[in-house]
């Protein structure tokens, strides 16, 4: 048996807090990162709906923690890839999201994505 003090705690138990520490740290970045940024993501209408998605409280658990855990990603400062380098600075972030994206596309509906063009269009005034 691992001494790990965590080890006597399923997965599944556990997956609340790693759900509620991923949200607390999107609802505070997401959009500071998101508006400074948006321009330069060819990827950032569908990035904008996985977080009108994720916020949504009818999206089914799952789904939210897994675009939660993928928009920490996101919005974390340091990552595999530095976001600052030109080119390649987002392309580890842009993988991770797609990867969310496509495991929960059923659950961002068209609501999410008009939410999301509405987003950019504020964004570019």
């Amino acid at each position: 048996m691992n001494d790990n003090t965590a080890s006597w705690i399923s997965e599944e138990a556990q997956l609340p807090a790693v759900f509620a520490a991923n949200r607390a740290r999107v609802r505070e970045r997401f959009w500071r990162k998101f508006k400074r940024v948006a321009a330069k993501l060819p990827f950032a209408e569908d990035l904008a709906a996985a977080w009108f998605c994720a916020v949504d409280p009818t999206t089914p658990f799952r789904a939210r923690a897994t675009l939660f855990g993928a928009l920490a990603y996101f919005v974390m400062p340091v990552d595999v890839i530095p976001d600052f380098l030109l080119v390649a600075g987002f392309t580890d972030d842009a993988s991770v999201m797609l990867a969310a994206i496509t495991t929960v596309a059923a659950h961002i509906r068209p609501d999410h994505r008009r939410k999301a063009a509405d987003a950019l269009r504020t964004l570019n005034r």
